[in-house]
């Protein structure tokens, strides 16, 4: 990944994570699944909930300063980006291209969203914004990342194998887990295979070997 630093999501920010959210969408509409690519974005105040409890980061372009910190698991789903490119300008110094979210469940930290705005794509930039939390959970103590999401979109589970995770069985999922997809469910998700996924972090397995039997 070149030309981009990651730091943590600000009120600022918000805005234009849903416009970027909003153009992620066009792709699942090549794939026939218009119902997740109109979808809206997260609301503002989950957006900001997520800022405020240090769970929200955004890669920006280099050149820019870094936000200050006290301000503060899927492929990109959203609507479809059409009409929204003048006012999301990817090449701005400052403007997010893309985002993650996350919240402990279960000890491990959940990846609750991964967006990567379509001018944005194929720059290694979704798998840094990945590595970048996967760092911060290990040394804050998380055994693991997990995340739930669609099991045939290229860009998802197959994606997310490459980036070290793994899909579950079901008897392995954790109670928060079973309500995650309960909730996706519910918001009529299961129209196509959805599977959870977890990755174990190096320090959490460096920790128990050390340890001894």
């Amino acid at each position: 990944m070149t030309g981009v630093h990651i730091r943590a999501g600000a009120e600022r920010d918000l805005r234009r994570l849903q416009l970027a959210e909003r153009a992620a969408g066009s792709l699942f509409r090549e794939l026939g699944m218009d119902r997740v690519a109109d979808d809206a974005p997260p609301p503002l105040p989950v957006l900001r909930r997520y800022v405020h409890r240090g769970g929200l980061w955004v890669a920006v372009r280099d050149g820019s300063e870094d936000g200050d910190g006290s301000e503060d698991g899927d492929g990109g789903s959203g609507g479809d980006g059409g009409g929204h490119r003048s006012e999301y300008d990817g090449d701005a110094e400052e403007t997010p291209v893309a985002y993650v979210m996350t919240e402990p469940v279960d000890g491990a930290l959940h990846i609750e969203q991964v967006t990567v705005h379509p001018a944005s794509a194929r720059r290694g930039i979704g798998r840094a914004l990945i590595e970048h939390v996967a760092r911060r959970a290990a040394a804050a103590g998380h055994p693991a990342l997990t995340l739930c999401t669609f099991a045939e979109v290229p860009w998802n589970a197959p994606y997310y194998e490459r980036c070290g995770f793994r899909v579950l069985a079901e008897d392995e999922l954790t109670p928060g887990l079973r309500r995650i997809r309960a909730e996706e469910t519910h918001a009529g998700l299961d129209r196509w295979p959805r599977v959870c996924m977890r990755r174990e972090l190096a320090a959490s397995r460096g920790e128990s070997e050390s340890a001894g039997p």
